[in-house]
Parts: C-alpha cells; sequence; structure tokens
C-alpha cells in the first residue's frame, strides 16, 4: 500500500517459525493502523488478530478525528505475520497497517516521580542518571515526571499510575503526604507496583515500600530496583528506610 513502510523479507521470515516444544513461540510486535474512524472499528481491528491467535497486550487509540483513525496495537504473535498483515488490510475500513516497534521495545520499564516541583527534580537527577547507566548496557528505562500538589490530586495520580501500561516503580517525593494520599499507595502496591518515598512528614512513608531519605539517591534506587542489569533487590533489604 503506497506510504507504507516495507517490512524486509527475512523479518517476516523470521516471525512465528520458531518452536518450542511443539508449539509456535510468541512474539510481541507493535502494529500502527489507519482505518475509518467509526463505531465498531477497534471490534473488526481485534476480530482479525483474535482470527490469527494475536494476544494483544496493549491498545492505544492514537487519534480518532473523523474521517480517520489510528489505531496501536501490542500483539503477541504466534503466527504468520504477513498472513496477519494481508487481512488487516484486506478490511474495507483499513486504510493502512504496518508494524512499528513496539513502545516496550522502544521506551521499555517505566518510572513515574510525583509530588513538589523541587523534590521531583532532584529525584529526576539520580534516576535519570542511573537509568542512563542501564540503557548503555542494554536495558530500556524510561522516567517520567509530573509537579502536583494537594491531597486529592495526588491521590488520583497515584491510583492512575496503575493504569498506565509498563510503569514499575513510583516515587512520591515531596515534604508532605497522608490521608487519601496513603490509602492510594496501599491499594497501587496491590497490584505488585514499587511505591518509594522520600522520607517526609505525613503517613505515606508507613505505607511506601521504601523510604528514601536523600531525592537523589531515592531516583537511583528506584533504577536499581527495576533493571534487570543491577543486582539489587528491595525484598533482601536488611531496612527499608534510609
Amino acid at each position: 500500500m503506497a506510504g507504507e513502510r516495507q517490512i524486509p523479507s527475512d523479518r517476516i521470515a523470521s516471525r512465528g517459525q520458531l518452536r518450542q516444544n511443539g508449539s509456535m513461540a510468541s512474539e510481541t510486535i507493535g502494529l500502527e493502523v489507519h482505518a475509518d474512524a467509526g463505531l465498531g472499528v477497534l471490534h473488526r481491528l481485534t476480530g482479525v488478530i483474535a482470527e490469527h491467535r494475536g494476544d494483544i497486550t496493549s491498545v492505544a487509540i492514537l487519534d480518532s478525528t473523523p474521517p480517520q483513525a489510528r489505531i496501536y496495537f501490542e500483539v503477541e504473535l504466534p503466527g504468520d505475520l504477513d498472513a496477519l498483515l494481508l487481512d488487516l488490510r484486506g478490511l474495507e475500513i483499513v486504510r493502512g497497517a504496518q508494524v512499528v516497534d513496539s513502545l516496550e521495545k522502544i521506551y521499555g520499564k517505566r518510572i513515574i516521580i510525583m509530588g513538589g516541583g523541587a523534590q521531583v527534580g532532584q529525584v529526576a537527577i539520580g534516576a535519570v542518571s542511573e537509568a542512563d547507566r542501564h540503557n548503555i548496557r542494554g536495558e530500556r528505562i524510561s522516567v517520567d515526571t509530573i509537579p502536583l500538589v494537594g491531597e486529592i490530586p495526588l491521590a488520583s495520580a497515584v491510583r492512575a499510575v496503575a493504569r498506565l501500561p509498563r510503569v514499575k516503580a513510583l516515587v512520591l517525593a515531596g515534604s508532605l503526604m497522608g490521608g487519601e494520599i496513603e490509602t492510594a499507595v496501599r491499594e497501587v502496591r496491590q497490584t505488585g507496583l514499587l511505591v518509594i518515598s522520600l522520607n517526609m512528614a505525613g503517613s505515606v512513608p508507613d505505607a511506601a515500600d521504601l523510604v528514601v531519605s536523600d531525592p537523589v539517591q531515592a531516583g537511583v534506587m528506584a533504577v536499581m530496583a527495576v533493571a534487570d542489569t543491577a543486582k539489587f533487590t528491595v525484598e533482601r533489604l536488611k531496612r527499608r528506610v534510609f
């Protein structure tokens, strides 16, 4: 299709051909589809992916402004990528479909830092510096920040982190946090999210996995905790306050 990126033939041939214990080995791919905007578009697209035994691990509607929508999928695909693209492009609503690098591959694990602007900035210095060290060695770790004040805005933001894709750790950087924020921290920890808190006033430090006094060190430790290329494990620590 005109204007689409051509996929190297060796890349197509390699997908879906690895076998493990007699079954196809899945590979996570990124798909960007341009389709007519309207009712039922997502249903049509996911139906085709399901027919090819693709397991959709992430989906995002990048744009739904008529007349066209852009939709991004991450799919674990055990079958033939070429056949999936052919069937997607065969839908009358589809204007283009192409393979792209997955966000997991490009941006990898995410660390979110939120709280007071000055403290957030200091935590980010440590996190970005440490992430750079690991990314040079083949990791993919990205750092997101948002300065926020107020109990309810912060509590809402903490809960929203659990809905964001690929987030592995949350760092709460401020001088006073408690109340509804503490409740939100305990909720997101139940989902498996690692929560690190600065050593601040309020009840949030009591609810966090790890409490760190120095904001730069907090950023460094957050990255080390999620990096595969680090030998640091929170569960093995003798104490949780530093």
